[in-house]
């Protein structure tokens, strides 16, 4: 099985309306064997999944080692996928497994805020402008949070997971999720305005 390379499809499929039977039948051939129709998943969500990584990782060449590992995870998983929750949703459960994975064997990330403003995917906050500008300094103070705050920050305001499943794929209480993620959105606050007073 041939993948591609998740920055040259970063952006995924725009389908709608039947993509959900689409998927469905996608993710029966895949499990199946047909190679061509796990084609069809992996250009579907290549984008989100590499958006999830980077952002979690802050380095994109580890993002993509996990984005492609976590694919082929995927694929050698996908018999024991019982369709319990979206397919999507297993997806990046794996992704962030593969991330956790790596970083836990590695020095803390040194993070690439360049690479992190060229994701294709929008932040979600809740008192936060989201022109160009903002977004590059949104997408710079997001790469600069502790990993705990920042990974839950990605998976709940960004990926909008709950407590209980961003708890869940980060093997953390749900107390604590919930506390890093006021964490996060504290000091996301302070180092936006900080950033806005150094200008």
């Amino acid at each position: 099985m041939r993948l591609l390379s998740p920055t040259a499809q970063q952006g995924g499929t725009q389908e709608s309306g039947h993509r959900g039977d689409l998927e469905a039948r996608w993710v029966a051939g895949a499990r199946d064997g047909d190679t061509v129709a796990f084609e069809h998943l992996y250009r579907a969500y290549v984008g989100r999944i590499y958006g999830l990584c980077l952002r979690m990782t802050g380095r994109p060449e580890l993002a993509e080692e996990c984005t492609q590992d976590a694919f082929v995870q995927a694929w050698r998983s996908l018999a024991t996928f019982e369709g319990r929750s979206a397919f999507g949703t297993w997806l990046h459960r794996i992704a962030v497994n593969e991330v956790l994975g790596r970083t836990r064997r590695r020095t803390p990330p040194l993070e690439s805020f360049d690479a992190i403003a060229d994701s294709d995917h929008p932040v979600a906050t809740d008192d936060i402008e989201s022109d160009a500008v903002v977004s590059f300094d949104i997408e710079s103070a997001i790469a600069s949070l502790p990993p705990g705050a920042r990974h839950v920050l990605v998976l709940q305001a960004i990926h909008g997971f709950s407590h209980e499943e961003t708890a869940e794929m980060l093997g953390i209480a749900v107390g604590t999720c919930k506390a890093q993620l006021h964490r996060a959105r504290q000091l996301l606050k302070s180092r936006l305005i900080a950033g806005d007073a150094a200008q």
